[in-house]
């Protein structure tokens, strides 16, 4: 089926919901369940990991080659991470939740170790131990639950966000976030509480992509969508200029 009629199917606005929502709860988790393969008897084995994303949204992780997850990793580097947004909704199951499936391995991205960071500065201390490595999932498929009879299966472009033409905002991701910790704190603050309806707190932005940028205050995490894809740090300014001036004014405008 060509992409023209895809678009005129009536499941492709359900599926691009799904798409943007599995996105949102992976840019949010500040930790998942992962799945790894037990290297000794072949039975599943999840544990949980504090979690962290590259500007594409591949999930990353820092973990001891100590840990049986890490073990099971070395021998068999399938996986599947389970991210739960239902938080303390009263009832979980009408909540929204992803699975990615695909395979973790060691990454020697540039940028995982400074996002991770920026995401738990607790793991400052520890990421450089020669036993901790960072691994990367590479999801090859996602499933979607968004709560009863919302279900719907992904592929890797569906929970991947495409970064041709970012280069440059990505290479610009560390000076960005530090300027505005530093010189505009007010404006993050702005964003947590006026367009994004959080109570007060230390919020501090930690990632910025092409759809947006991330915001942590302990253990809450926020994601502040742009009105529209940005590529470098100019189109940054302007979009994140706007977005201080909309939560001024409390209104968020088109």
């Amino acid at each position: 089926m060509a992409v023209d009629d895809d678009r005129k199917s009536p499941a492709f606005p359900k599926l691009k919901k799904a798409e943007a929502e599995s996105r949102a709860l992976v840019r949010l988790a500040l930790k998942g369940a992962l799945a790894t393969v037990h290297n000794a008897t072949g039975h599943p084995y999840a544990s949980l990991v504090l979690t962290a994303t590259e500007p594409d949204g591949t999930p990353v992780f820092l973990i001891s080659r100590l840990a049986l997850h890490t073990q099971n990793l070395q021998n068999d580097t399938r996986a599947t991470m389970l991210v739960d947004g239902t938080g303390d909704a009263e009832d979980p199951m009408a909540g929204a939740r992803v699975t990615l499936i695909g395979d973790a391995r060691p990454t020697q991205s540039v940028t995982a170790r400074a996002r991770f960071v920026a995401r738990h500065p607790a793991a400052e201390g520890y990421a450089d131990f020669a036993d901790f490595a960072f691994y990367a999932l590479h999801p090859e498929r996602a499933h979607f639950i968004g709560g009863f009879g919302r279900i719907v299966d992904l592929d890797a472009t569906g929970v991947l966000l495409p970064m041709d033409g970012a280069g440059a905002l990505v290479a610009a991701e560390p000076e960005i976030v530090s300027h505005m910790n530093i010189d505009h704190a007010d404006a993050i603050h702005l964003y947590a509480t006026k367009l994004l309806s959080a109570g007060v707190g230390a919020w501090r932005m930690t990632g910025i992509d092409p759809e947006g940028c991330d915001l942590v205050s302990g253990a809450r995490a926020l994601r502040l969508p742009f009105g529209s894809r940005i590529t470098t740090a100019a189109e940054a300014r302007r979009e994140l200029a706007r977005l201080a001036a909309a939560a001024r004014s409390n209104k968020l405008k088109a």
